[in-house]
């Protein structure tokens, strides 16, 4: 089924083409998840209904319509964009008048550094969408919050950078759990699943 199938299955536009984006170094250029991988995701990866899954460079919100359309789980968005947030915002609208209006789908306009993280937030998303130094901070963000509410959490990296990836391994507080590949000959293309290592 192609993109635009999908997107219309679910009352939302997320394809077309990409909007201006923040020009800094810190911050790279939203794309988003191809839905085949998504596809493959939750048939490789359980989601439950109780998770909260917070969406890191959310864009039009691809992920979170798609992820609680098929698990049920509570899914917010954090956007800085403000085209793609209002966009987002609109999805929701079309998404709630073909599905009903009680769904817990959210987002959150402002920097990745300003999301205040819930204390039942257990899963975090991240398709690569800014630099290290951002990614560390919400790293030691996530960690602050298990620490006042401690809980199993898992970080999906999609796309993960080699700085990413790195900067986990050497922290030794994360362990690699599993891995979904989507692509034989790009060894980007995989969801890398990462828990607490105690």
């Amino acid at each position: 089924m192609r993109e635009q199938d999908i997107d219309k299955s679910l009352h939302i536009v997320t394809t077309g083409d990409q909007l201006n984006f923040y020009k800094s170094l810190q911050f790279h250029r939203y794309e988003a998840t191809p839905y085949l991988h998504l596809q493959q995701l939750i048939s490789e990866h359980e989601f439950k209904p109780s998770d909260r899954i917070v969406d890191f460079g959310c864009g039009k919100g691809r992920l979170n319509f798609f992820l609680y359309h098929h698990t049920g789980a509570t899914v917010t968005g954090v956007e800085m964009n403000e085209e793609y947030y209002q966009l987002a915002m609109e999805n929701r609208e079309h998404y709630r008048k073909k599905y009903g209006s009680e769904n817990p789908i959210h987002f959150f306009f402002g920097f990745a550094e300003e999301y205040p993280i819930h204390e039942q937030d257990n899963t975090f998303y991240f398709f690569n969408p800014f630099s290290i130094h951002i990614f560390r901070n919400i790293i030691h963000r996530i960690l602050q919050s298990v620490e006042e509410n401690y809980r199993e959490i898992k970080l999906i990296l999609y796309y993960a950078s080699e700085e990413y990836i790195d900067f986990l391994e050497s922290m030794g507080m994360f362990q690699l759990k599993s891995e979904v590949i989507c692509s034989q000959g790009n060894p980007f293309e995989r969801f890398s699943i990462y828990g607490l290592a105690f």
